[in-house]
């Protein structure tokens, strides 16, 4: 079950963007958020606040806008490292077990990881061309699960 809202960060000096209007998609996105806006060394972070263009081999290679879902600023040691975040449930990292019958849904699972896999190597190329790290957050990350 998808929910959506507001989050009202506690320390809104640092959201990079205007903190009325933080829309979380999903209960892990907003327990990301609240991880961003209370960890000390997550100096900096917005939420969909910009796009990265992408072909999407499953619709004919059409050009379509990607909004990662979150962009950190981390204090690590002596340095600061930012990093674009993607929240997305383990099952759709992966690619879907064809089974012996065809079916909708299967189709429709591959396109979805076809799409994601597009987005995440435009990202990839973005953030390496920023020095930047692009970074893909599971529920098994998330919540500290091993994977599965």
């Amino acid at each position: 079950m998808s929910y959506k809202g507001l989050f009202v960060p506690k320390n809104p000096s640092k959201y990079l963007g205007d903190p009325t209007q933080i829309t979380f998609r999903s209960l892990w996105e907003r327990s990301f958020m609240v991880k961003c806006d209370e960890t000390p060394e997550i100096i900096e972070w917005a939420s969909e606040e910009f796009c990265i263009s992408y072909r999407d081999p499953s619709k004919q290679n059409t050009i379509h806008r990607y909004f990662p879902d979150f962009l950190i600023k981390v204090k690590q040691k002596d340095e600061i490292l930012t990093k674009v975040i993607e929240i997305k449930p383990y099952k759709q990292t992966q690619l879907p077990i064809k089974k012996k019958r065809v079916t909708k849904r299967y189709i429709t699972e591959v396109n979805e990881y076809v799409r994601n896999q597009a987005k995440w190597t435009a990202a990839k190329a973005f953030c390496e061309d920023k020095g930047w790290q692009f970074v893909v957050i599971t529920e098994n990350e998330l919540f500290n699960k091993q994977a599965k």
